[in-house]
């Protein structure tokens, strides 16, 4: 059994090495995460060329999906690195302050506008929420606070508002500079950090088109804000990425799950493809096998149909780079087995905008109730492959395109692979035997196995699926149409 979900893994210096991405490939990684939040673009240009090297090796396809910095709300660093604050003590986050002199009193800040939008009485979380501190006033540049939750907080450490409310705008001056980066590597998607309204997703792409870049737009949803718009955010998307680092501490832990089967609800029912990331396998930095909880953790997120899950520190620093894409692949493929995730969506009430889209939901009704054993999709753009990856099956889909961008930016939709297929006819009967063939070569249907061919009239032509046929592989004559 193929694995349907696909697995996200973050490059960093535990991946440098060329022998540790072959691991990575032959584990299974469907797609690499670029961090712009750390290294030089030159890394990141060298990073993304090697594994498409490496993948091109093995005779695969990787996508690469470069993620964004955004607004950079952080503490500054400290003089001697770290600081233990007690619990009762003041701490001042001071916008003054030069970058490295911090000490167990105050602290500079990198978001200058931070003392604009807090007020006495709130809440600020440091670290993901380990050291926490209520804002007593706010003086000038400077943020008066106790500390409710003390520890151990070091350098550079992010800063969240409790319940969300911080103005900062989704995309950075660097975010800027770093679109055009994207380009350049032709990354198949960019992932936006903190967009609070649609308009943020289409700035983006905006921005990324006039630099030359065709990838897709990621929304990570960590703002609370961002649940409010979250609607006509995943509209103005690609793909959505539940980035549950940030959005946990804004929200509360409490209230994560359930946001978590929402939004992979929304998202699949809006036809958007959706990450689900953030700690998933954190204990795998150091040790070579997951917890349990991260085992129930993965395998939730499979069985309420998430497209892909993702690996961050674990792989980019971690010390079991291979084995963690080893337990992963490992967990989804058990909650695929499982019976609640076979069972297609009921779609009765949808109504289909377009001729390729209704070609591909009736494919997946006729699969799922035919026995058919695969689905081979001619496709341009990706497009019917991503309509048919949203209805629930165990069947395999196969995108069969000529463009290299089509097969990698498949790599993250859930239940489809991508294959390597120029249209060399315009005799139907012929098209489907090359197919049918390629299939074949490929050990995914042998003779007597049903095969559902989708394809346009005018083969070549973007958004032209218009016709769908049925084939017993070993005859040469089409059993329905």
């Amino acid at each position: 059994m193929q694995r349907r979900t696909k697995i996200v893994a973050t490059l960093g210096p535990s991946t440098d090495d060329s022998k540790v991405l072959d691991d990575m490939i032959q584990a299974g990684v469907d797609v690499v995460r670029v961090n712009f939040s750390h290294g030089t673009a030159e890394e990141h240009l060298r990073r993304a060329e090697q594994v498409r090297n490496r993948a091109r090796a093995h005779g695969r396809q990787v996508g690469v999906l470069a993620d964004l910095q955004g607004p950079k709300i952080r503490i500054e660093k400290f003089k001697d690195g770290k600081v233990n604050l007690q619990e009762g003590a003041h701490f001042v986050l001071d916008a003054t302050l030069e970058p490295d002199v911090g000490t167990e009193e105050r602290v500079g800040i990198t978001y200058k506008e931070l003392t604009d939008d807090v007020n006495r009485g709130d809440t600020l979380l440091l670290d993901d929420g380990a050291v926490v501190l209520w804002v007593e006033e706010v003086s000038g540049r400077e943020i008066v606070t106790r500390v409710v939750v003390g520890g151990i907080l070091s350098n550079n450490k992010g800063i969240n508002r409790q319940g969300g409310g911080l103005s900062a705008q989704a995309i950075s001056e660097k975010d800027r500079a770093d679109i055009k980066v994207a380009a350049q590597m032709q990354a198949d998607y960019i992932a936006v950090s903190f967009p609070r309204y649609a308009a943020d997703v289409n700035e983006a792409r905006e921005l990324l088109r006039a630099a030359g870049g065709h990838g897709g737009i990621v929304s990570k949803i960590e703002r609370a804000e961002a649940l409010d718009a979250l609607e006509e955010i995943i509209e103005a998307s690609d793909v959505v990425m539940i980035a549950r680092g940030d959005l946990g501490v804004e929200i509360g832990d409490a209230e994560l799950p359930a946001v978590q089967k929402r939004i992979i609800h929304i998202a699949r029912a809006m036809d958007r493809v959706v990450i689900t990331a953030t700690q998933m396998m954190q204990s795998m930095i150091e040790n070579p096998i997951p917890t349990r909880a991260e085992v129930f953790d993965v395998a939730n997120a499979v069985i309420d149909g998430t497209d892909a899950v993702m690996l961050s520190a674990e792989t980019a620093t971690g010390k079991h780079v291979a084995k963690v894409i080893e337990a992963m692949d490992r967990i989804c493929r058990g909650a695929e087995r499982q019976r609640i995730d076979m069972v297609p969506e009921r779609r009765a009430a949808v109504h289909f905008r377009t001729v390729d889209e209704a070609i591909a939901k009736a494919a997946m009704y006729t699969a799922n109730h035919t026995g058919v054993k695969a689905i081979a999709a001619l496709t341009e753009s990706g497009a019917t492959p991503l309509w048919m990856s949203r209805i629930s099956s165990g069947i395999p889909i196969y995108a069969l395109t000529r463009h290299v961008e089509t097969r990698r930016k498949v790599t993250l939709y859930r239940g489809v692979y991508p294959v390597s297929f120029d249209v060399t006819t315009t005799d139907h009967p012929q098209l489907n035997r090359e197919a049918i063939d390629e299939l074949r070569r490929r050990s995914a249907v042998r003779d007597g196995d049903l095969v559902i061919i989708t394809k346009g009239d005018l083969t070549g032509v973007h958004g032209g699926t218009n016709a769908m046929k049925i084939i017993r592989v070993g005859d040469e004559v089409l059993t329905m149409e």
